[in-house]
């Protein structure tokens, strides 16, 4: 334990002491001057700090001091009514404040007591349950808020991190200033409650045990009661001040002192009016002018330098502000963020502004997040934060998906229509032809009062936020693979070591490279196979990569183990996997096309035998898809990688499967083979 935690410890052993063990004198004064040292700094503190939760620790402080405050004056009134003293500075105390006249003390006590009591203490409890409740309620939005800022790429994750942060701690601030505030009510009340005990029963012993008179008994601990009562109060009044300054304080860039002077003393006109009227007060009235014209002309004087230093504070902040953007500009700083490139960017024109603007109704910003929130449970990344922007260049209901500063995808919205695309050859339907961004479907731009019809005639009907947020996700889908680089992979690497730490150690950095287990992540995205499931990707490349590094190869083994995943990806709720076959003609004029060299293995088939291959393909494709079925193509483990290669640049949607990726139990049909003459 640090120094200053066992001096913490000591302290609050010494505040339980004081409620059972006798102290003397001597150490009483001294520790009711360190209770004052202590308000003070309180207060002084409260008054510099520029938001709630500088002094966040403010609630426990209120707590333990409140504490030590009672076990004081547990221990005063002990003295007083064993020994009748308590001390050089409780009888100091009532020896000043009382001045000969017992009654006069016990004004002066009553009236401290009821400032702090009624004034300070009850006016911070409700503002503390105020502001509990409204950050409470606000925390909500304030979340949602961080969230949109987040996904529009103003701020970054540690900066949303951060901020989340700080709502949760203001919430929890609040909610214990609620409560700590019940403690300096009730110390008011304990102190009124000792004085009566103190002063009740100091005259009785005084009387009856002690043998004094009457009139020196209640003089002698009315003394004492008072400077108790006034040396507890005072620390107690400078903790409920220091409360009321922190529950009333809002978020500011200077202290208090700053923003009373700044703000209260902001407007010259203002001290003009006020410093007249109080010369005037004191030119009319019996109130001597002594008084009021020192004020009224010093309010009148600073209201005029006030004025004249303006004009030179106003071209002050000018220039530095002109040397500051000078600087900026000038500086290699400057220069260098403008070579970061956003991972992914959504540009639109200035006639989709709609779309992501919530005050008009628009909910991209919520739609994206639900989008990354999809992908990332799909595809098993973290998908980067979208960067929403509008770009004067393009059309006005235009808009673009790019991908590490390349353009992936454009499209073009109609906001006050509707898009329709129909089950079958069926064109009865009034409307804009168009194409359907996402699949290059034929489409239509309907409006309002045509959707109805629409619907009865079978068109699938969506809204433009729909069809823009269906084409973002099919991009973003489409080049996952692009999305994963090094820094995100050591990223799944640190999840995963969390609940798998000797998988990671067995596997990285030997026998595999951060960058070769990417390369393998990245060519299973590439082929819309997920890589959530990371504990049996990693314990598959653990057992074969000993065996080869070659991440081709390493690939396929992953995709044989993730068979179940794979084939419950593509079968769905069918009874049965419809796939097209590759004849074994086919499959041995790839195995012999295959280049063999120390770098890895590569298909060199003869151009005439690809294009009669894709050619078959095509074929057998466009037949399926007359059948209304998805195309898939089943070949051997052998072949499948390099087959995949041959057609991807084609037919990069078709999947290409081999025997060893489907579950034994999934029943195959054949809708139709790969073969050539």
């Amino acid at each position: 334990m640090k120094v200053r935690d066992i001096g913490v410890l000591g302290a609050v052993i010494l505040i339980v002491a004081m409620l059972i063990i006798p102290l003397p004198p001597w150490i009483l004064s001294f520790l009711i001057v360190i209770n004052i040292t202590f308000g003070i700094i309180v207060l002084l503190t409260a008054m510099s700090m520029k938001e709630a939760l500088d002094f966040s620790i403010f609630p426990s402080v209120i707590l333990l001091l409140t504490l030590f405050r009672l076990g004081l004056s547990v221990s005063t009134t002990r003295a007083i009514l064993a020994n009748g003293d308590a001390g050089a500075v409780v009888e100091t105390f009532g020896d000043f404040v009382v001045g000969g006249n017992i009654l006069v003390g016990l004004v002066v006590f009553l009236i401290l007591v009821l400032i702090q009591f009624i004034v300070i203490t009850k006016g911070s409890e409700r503002v503390a349950e105020v502001a509990a409740r409204f950050t409470l309620d606000a925390m909500p939005g304030k979340q949602m808020s961080i969230d949109a800022d987040l996904n529009a790429g103003i701020i970054s994750e540690k900066e949303a991190r951060e901020r989340r942060e700080k709502v949760a701690g203001e919430a929890d601030f609040y909610g214990a200033m609620d409560g700590a505030t019940k403690f300096v009510k009730g110390d008011a009340i304990a102190s009124m409650v000792m004085v009566i005990i103190n002063l009740l029963f100091g005259i009785i012993i005084g009387v009856v045990q002690m043998g004094l008179p009457f009139a020196e008994a209640a003089t002698h601990f009315s003394k004492l009661t008072v400077g108790d009562g006034i040396v507890s109060q005072i620390p107690a009044l400078l903790i409920s001040t220091a409360t009321g300054i922190v529950v009333t304080r809002a978020s500011s860039k200077g202290s208090l002192g700053e923003d009373i002077t700044g703000q209260l003393f902001a407007q010259a006109k203002l001290l003009y009016v006020a410093g007249g009227t109080i010369t005037l007060l004191g030119l009319f009235t019996p109130i001597p002018n002594w008084v009021t014209l020192p004020i009224g002309i010093s309010l009148i004087g600073g209201a005029y330098m006030m004025e004249r230093k303006k004009p030179e504070d106003e071209e002050d902040l000018l220039e530095i502000e002109e040397e500051v953007a000078t600087d900026g500009m000038k500086s290699p700083e400057n220069v260098v963020n403008l070579l970061n490139v956003d991972p992914i960017e959504f540009e639109f024109g200035y006639g989709l502004i709609p779309l992501v603007d919530a005050a008009q109704g628009g909910d991209l910003l919520d739609r994206v997040i639900m989008i990354r929130r999809q992908l990332a449970l799909e595809l098993g990344i973290v998908i980067p934060v979208v960067r929403i922007r509008d770009n004067i260049q393009l059309q006005p209901n235009e808009y673009r998906i790019k991908i590490k500063g390349n353009e992936m995808a454009r499209g073009e919205l109609l906001l006050d229509h509707y898009l329709a695309m129909s089950p079958g050859d069926d064109d009865s339907i009034e409307g804009i032809d168009t194409v359907e961004p996402s699949f290059g479907l034929p489409a239509k731009w309907i409006t309002e009062q045509v959707k109805e019809e629409a619907e009865m005639f079978g068109y699938t009907v969506v809204d433009p936020p729909s069809v823009v947020s269906t084409h973002l996700t099919e991009v973003i889908r489409a080049n996952a693979h692009e999305l994963l680089g090094r820094q995100e992979t050591k990223q799944l690497i640190d999840h995963l070591r969390e609940t798998h730490s000797i998988l990671v150690e067995e596997l990285t950095p030997t026998p595999l490279s951060i960058g070769e287990i990417q390369k393998v992540l990245g060519k299973l995205l590439r082929e819309n196979v997920s890589v959530r499931n990371l504990p049996i990707i990693f314990e598959t490349l653990a057992d074969y990569a000993k065996l080869t590094s070659d991440t081709d190869i390493l690939t396929e083994y992953v995709r044989q183990s993730l068979a179940r995943q794979i084939t419950a990806q593509y079968v769905g709720d069918s009874p049965a996997l419809k796939v097209i076959t590759v004849s074994g003609k086919v499959e041995k004029m790839i195995a012999d096309s295959i280049q063999q060299t120390d770098h890895g293995n590569y298909l060199a088939m003869d151009p005439q035998d690809s294009q009669t291959i894709l050619e078959t393909i095509a074929g057998e494709v466009e037949r399926v898809s007359f059948m209304e079925q998805s195309a898939i193509i089943l070949c051997s483990p052998a072949v499948r990688m390099y087959l995949r290669q041959l057609t991807e640049r084609y037919f990069p949607q078709i999947p290409v499967l081999s025997y060893n990726e489907l579950d034994a139990s999934v029943e195959i049909q054949s809708v139709g083979v790969v073969n050539v003459q």
